[in-house]
């Protein structure tokens, strides 16, 4: 997402939990980055990040631990996108909280919205492919993972253990077994 946004020309202000996780935002093109782990107020350094003001936009794939301070970093009219949930669901709240923030907008997307027939389908896979193609968007692959190991590759994104993007592939055999069936 990181590097969609500064290809299209926004700035980048990112959070993360480890010193590993920020130089990869910054080598995706942030331009600031927050180590959550060493502020105490997360919605105020940002903000000092942004000369003090609030953001237009905030992209939280977080969840229950950051929607408090994503709230609070918006601007008037900002807009929340929650398109994560990595430490949990965020909690019912009362949505009047968007009034007192500053008329704010919450949106919860969902892929199967965006893709809503086959033709948007093929139009937005296009994008993805040729901004891969025009390396706007570098797509790295930092563990592969046997279908026998789906497990553990969970249980490694669950303890936060990685980073990029992770395969789960079939495994020798069942690959093997697979074309023998078809001969």
């Amino acid at each position: 997402m990181t590097q969609l946004i500064t290809h299209l020309g926004g700035r980048v202000i990112g959070t993360t939990s480890t010193t590993e996780k920020a130089e990869l935002a910054k080598r995706a093109g942030a331009a600031e980055v927050i180590l959550s782990s060493a502020v105490d107020d997360l919605a105020a350094e940002v903000r000092w990040f942004n000369g003090g003001q609030g953001l237009p936009v905030v992209f939280d794939s977080v969840g229950a631990h950051t929607f408090d301070a994503s709230l609070a970093s918006l601007r008037t009219r900002g807009h929340l996108v929650l398109f994560g949930a990595a430490s949990g669901a965020v909690p019912p709240f009362d949505p009047i909280r968007l009034a007192h923030g500053g008329s704010l907008t919450l949106i919860r997307p969902s892929l199967g919205d965006f893709i809503a027939d086959r033709s948007e389908l093929l139009r937005r896979a296009a994008d993805v492919f040729e901004w891969v193609r025009s390396k706007a968007l570098e797509v790295t692959v930092t563990g592969r993972y046997a279908l026998s190991e789906a497990a553990q590759a969970h249980r490694d994104l669950e303890a936060r253990r990685t980073t990029g993007k992770l395969l789960v592939v079939p495994d020798a055999a069942a690959v093997g077994r697979h074309e023998e069936m078809l001969g």
